[in-house]
C-alpha cells in the first residue's frame, strides 16, 4: 500500500515551513504560504484525515492551522451528538 506522503505537494518544502512560531505577523504569512501548498496537494484530504485522526496540535495540516482542525473537529463532535 502506497504511503499518501509519497504524493504530498509538501514532500520537497523546508518541513519548518509548515510550524510558523506565533501567530502574527511573519507567522501568519508563513501559514498562508504552507496553505497555498496545501491547496495544491492531490492528497490534501488524507492529510488532513491523518492529523485528525493522530491529534496533531500544532503546524498545517491538509491546509488547515491548529485553530482551524480544532474548529472541525467541534463541529464534527456536534454533527455526531446530533445523530445520537
Amino acid at each position: 500500500m502506497e504511503n499518501w506522503r509519497t504524493r504530498a505537494a509538501c514532500r520537497e518544502e523546508d518541513p519548518d515551513l509548515f510550524f510558523p512560531i506565533g501567530s502574527t505577523g511573519p507567522a501568519l504569512h508563513q501559514t498562508e504560504e504552507a496553505k497555498a501548498v496545501c491547496n495544491a496537494c492531490p492528497v490534501r484530504e488524507e492529510c488532513l484525515r491523518w492529523a485528525l485522526e493522530n491529534n496533531q496540535d500544532s503546524g498545517v495540516w491538509g491546509g488547515l492551522a491548529e485553530d482551524e482542525r480544532r474548529a472541525f473537529k467541534r463541529r464534527d463532535r456536534r454533527r455526531a451528538g446530533q445523530r445520537a
